[in-house]
């Protein structure tokens, strides 16, 4: 299976999100990816291969193998865009081979070092070959390694007609990373009673629940003075935009909460003393204490309007996402049939919420359950950001594994 050799062609197009942007895709250059995908799936032999030109999406099809036919139609699904967070073009790859447990230089002439001490993980993969970067861009294998796992399934199962499965369906979506992946996501073109979308970290792992999730637009109007004559005058907006973030409770912020704990998130804040515009991000598993959460935010900004006038704060709070774990309850199967072919290619699954959220969230709730395998990534959204070469091989088996198991599945 040639995962690596498809991961490290895939890494060097750069599929930057833009969460500015008010178009799908939100950058144009995402269609240079969702074009290769769509020839490469072509030339393979993969059937129905559509590619969505107007909001980049890439659809394809594995035929049932004879005698499967009757079986359900089971999706997997990645995305091809980069967070946003940092740089994704020019991306200079290496690989570590046989990982000796020491920190990694990934870049001598700038300082920049992958500490053991700032990732312990990194200790559980002595003896495997890692992916890097040379520190100054995301790698990309959120998600294209993804991507690459799903292509050389596709690949395979094409290749070997004698593993029996049902029909088979590959999706690739834009913007993910922004939250709109699912935005023009067309289901019944997809046509699959069941998916997985295969986004998640380490090996192993293997989530059906996860955070219930808002967006949030926070602005603050101030009024600038001369500080020389200020006095009773000035409303200084970058000390409200403070005072706000004060407001929330400190231990519910992500650098302190971990599994189910929800969290307020400041994302971005610009501005001066006349303007301040800050976007959060609200997250929680729980159903009540999502609607808590949101709720008390709301109310710190009437506090401060009590406080300093009217329209001094201003809020737009809208819902992103919600935990797939209600939609999911009945198809267990799904969890149960990942598992079991995971124990088989002796993989240890880690059932685990969540800590964010996949397509396969919007999706269970547009119709199609979605639960979220592994890709054998980790530190995404940052330029420490690698992949191991080996746990990516491993979960292409278990794509085509999984595959397998619903060959004799019944409605």
């Amino acid at each position: 299976m040639n995962t690596i050799e498809k991961f490290l062609r895939y890494v060097t197009i750069d599929t930057q999100s833009d969460e500015e942007s008010q178009t799908t895709p939100s950058t144009e250059k995402q269609h240079n990816l969702a074009s290769l995908l769509a020839r490469e799936l072509q030339e393979m032999g993969a059937e129905e291969v559509d590619y969505d030109r107007t909001y980049c999406y890439v659809y394809a099809s594995v035929p049932a193998t004879k005698g499967c036919e009757d079986a359900p139609v089971l999706g997997f699904i990645s995305h091809m865009d980069t967070s946003p967070a940092a740089r994704g073009d020019g991306v200079r790859l290496r690989i570590v081979q046989n990982y000796d447990g020491n920190d990694i230089v990934l870049n001598a002439a700038q300082d920049i070092v992958m500490r053991t001490a700032d990732f312990p993980e990194l200790l559980k993969l002595v003896g495997k070959d890692l992916i890097v970067t040379d520190g100054t861009t995301l790698l990309g294998a959120d998600d294209k390694a993804g991507v690459a796992e799903i292509m050389a399934m596709a690949e395979y199962l094409l290749q070997h007609p004698e593993i029996p499965h049902g029909k088979i369906r590959i999706g690739f979506t834009p913007d993910e990373e922004i939250g709109s992946g699912a935005d023009h996501f067309d289901v019944a073109r997809f046509g699959a009673d069941f998916a997985y979308t295969v986004d998640g970290g380490a090996l192993g792992e293997l989530e059906y629940e996860n955070f219930n999730a808002a967006s949030a637009k926070l602005s603050v109007a101030g009024r600038s003075v001369h500080p020389g004559d200020a006095k009773n005058k000035m409303r200084n907006a970058i000390l409200i935009a403070q005072e706000f973030q004060a407001l929330l409770p400190q231990e519910q912020n992500p650098m302190y909460t971990e599994m189910y704990e929800g969290f307020y998130h400041l994302n971005t804040i610009k501005g001066d003393v006349e303007q301040v515009t800050a976007s959060y991000i609200i997250r929680d598993h729980d159903k009540a204490l999502f609607a808590q959460k949101k709720e008390f935010f709301l109310a710190c900004a009437a506090f401060l309007n009590e406080k300093y006038g009217a329209g001094t704060v201003t809020v737009d709070l809208q819902d992103s996402y919600y935990n797939m774990r209600e939609i999911l309850e009945p198809h267990m199967h799904l969890i149960r049939y990942a598992r079991e072919a995971m124990e088989e290619l002796g993989i240890q699954p880690i059932v685990q919420p969540i800590r964010g959220g996949t397509d396969g969230a919007r999706l269970s709730f547009m119709g199609l359950p979605c639960p979220n395998l592994c890709t054998g990534g980790a530190n995404f959204h940052g330029r420490f950001e690698y992949a191991c070469v080996q746990s990516m091989e491993q979960i292409t088996e278990l794509l085509v594994k999984i595959a397998g198991k619903y060959a004799g599945f019944v409605k």
